[in-house]
């Protein structure tokens, strides 16, 4: 083969290189270059024949050539690069991560050119930043993205929200109120690839039909009363982002069809207007209501469910993960400790043991409360029984919830009582054995201090009725009559009861009471 040949073989080798591959004159101009760079630079070889390497901005030969040297680079003076990590500028303005090798080619002392390759590690050097996000999150003082909790339920939360950030298909986040929801849409946006781009919030549940179409799709001027401009609405404000809709399922049916219409064609139009614009927009969906329910009632839409039901996450309530409440409470006090200054330095066992078995039908939310009210009553020092809300401390009392960490600490308790504690051994006479053995519970730890040799029983001086004080089995039973009465209109039921409609909110939280089924039943 001759030396002819051997060019042509040469230069077809190099042009199915998979890396860019290009050939630099000692006077920094581009002699040629392979298919490969074409592709990663977007350059033809044309355009880059001829000029200096300049052109591609790699960030290290610019400093490179800032200190100076015998040639137009310093590569010429140094003879080689290997494995060098730096950053190229494409020709549509956008950056390419690449690991550069390069070496001089000489004949004796004469230099002839320099050689380089070029390797694309773009996606490891996203891979890198995920991971190096994702410990930041998970090991930080404040949980996952703010989510607190190292039960097994939250863990399997917390890796679905990772792989759905991976992902651009819609995401419903599913769960009772006060667990979080927002927290997790939240997460899902800071994890994803529409990290930088725009996180607008709605919910849907605060505004009227009207209202909320304008507030979805906007509206252009004179498209009703009042509309004295033009207003472009939360699509459009998110485009290249997120858009986290709260209270989905109380989005009216006229609004579930655009809505659908959105997701299908990822275009909007403007209340009056009758232009469409496009909108690049990932939706995050969340609610404490039963949508599948809901679509056999006729109040939601079954294609719309289809669109936004691709990845469900559902978020446990609290009663269900009662091992984290320690950690949860911690975290709270922790928070309010820096904010206010207060000098809260934990809770007694009896208040851990009491929020441990409380049920918690507010949640984590509920929980969040609670301690607030708890600070401001003790102003100060370890929180005890009697600084929590009444409505927690006067609850029934079921040491078996409390698991095996806790269990553990209520055994050989029986030294204040002439027998097992009653409210045990009332439950334990109705057919249900204490279960040391359900739960999990960690031991509360600095939190509360050693557990054992205290009394498992509940506060005294409360009156119980059927597990509440006899005043709460009231007000709750008024509160349910009053939401059947006004058709499950919190508004008409908090006139009908001669309260604010806030305080419906609070009651139907603290009593668990679904407002649908407080109706049906």
């Amino acid at each position: 083969m001759d030396a002819l040949e051997s060019g042509r073989f040469l230069r077809e080798v190099i042009n199915t290189i998979n890396d860019g591959f290009f050939l630099v004159g000692p006077d920094g101009r581009i002699l040629m270059a392979n298919p490969a760079l074409e592709r990663l630079t977007g350059y033809e070889a044309g355009e880059l024949t001829g000029q200096t390497c300049a052109v591609l901005n790699c960030d290290a030969c610019v400093r490179s050539r800032s200190l100076g040297g015998g040639h137009w680079c310093r590569l010429f003076d140094r003879k080689d690069e290997h494995r060098k990590r730096c950053t190229l500028v494409r020709r549509d303005g956008t950056s390419l991560t690449v690991l550069k090798n390069a070496k001089v080619l000489k004949d004796g002392d004469r230099v002839i050119a320099a050689v380089e390759t070029i390797t694309d590690i773009t996606a490891v050097v996203e891979k890198d930043r995920r991971i190096e996000e994702l410990s930041r999150l998970l090991g930080s003082d404040e949980g996952f993205a703010g989510m607190v909790g190292t039960s097994s339920a939250m863990q399997r939360v917390f890796r679905i929200i990772e792989r759905a950030a991976e992902s651009d298909a819609p995401v419903l986040v599913l769960g009772p109120s006060g667990t979080g929801k927002e927290l997790a849409a939240r997460a899902i946006h800071e994890l994803g690839r529409r990290k930088n781009g725009a996180y607008v919030q709605l919910n849907c549940a605060a505004l009227n039909e009207a209202l909320l179409e304008s507030e979805l799709f906007g509206h252009v001027r004179g498209a009703f009363t009042g509309a004295i401009r033009d207003r472009q609405g939360r699509f459009e404000a998110a485009h290249g982002g997120d858009i986290f809709l709260d209270e989905i399922g109380d989005i009216p049916l006229p609004i579930q069809v655009k809505l659908l219409r959105v997701l299908e064609t990822k275009r909007i139009e403007r209340v009056g207007d009758n232009a469409s614009r496009e909108v690049d927009v990932r939706i995050i969906a969340a609610t404490n209501r039963d949508l599948g329910r809901l679509v056999r009632a006729g109040r939601f839409r079954e294609d719309l469910l289809f669109r936004i039901n691709v990845i469900p996450i559902h978020l446990p309530p609290l009663a269900d993960r009662r091992e984290d409440i320690p950690l949860l409470a911690a975290h709270f006090l922790k928070g309010i400790r820096e904010r206010d200054g207060r000098d809260v330095t934990g809770l007694t066992p009896e208040a851990l043991r009491l929020l441990t078995a409380y049920g918690w039908p507010g949640n984590v939310r509920e929980l969040r409360s609670a301690l607030e009210y708890a600070c401001v009553i003790a102003e100060g020092g370890r929180l005890g029984v009697e600084h929590l809300p009444q409505h927690i401390a006067g609850a029934a009392w079921h040491p078996e919830c409390a698991g095996p960490g806790m269990a553990a600490g209520l055994a050989g308790t029986g030294d204040r009582h002439n027998g097992p504690h009653p409210a045990r051994a009332g439950h334990e006479a109705q057919g249900h054995p204490a279960r040391a053995e359900d739960g999990g519970m960690p031991s509360a730890g600095s939190l509360a201090g050693p557990l054992a040799g205290v009394s498992a029983g509940p506060p005294t001086g409360a009156f119980m009725y059927g597990g509440r004080p006899a005043r709460h089995e009231r007000e709750r039973a008024e509160l349910v009559e009053a939401l059947r009465a006004a058709g499950g209109n919190v508004s008409e039921a908090a006139r009908l009861l001669g309260v604010h409609r806030g305080t419906v909110r609070n009651r139907m939280l603290r009593y668990g009471i679904d407002v649908h089924r407080a109706v049906e039943g």
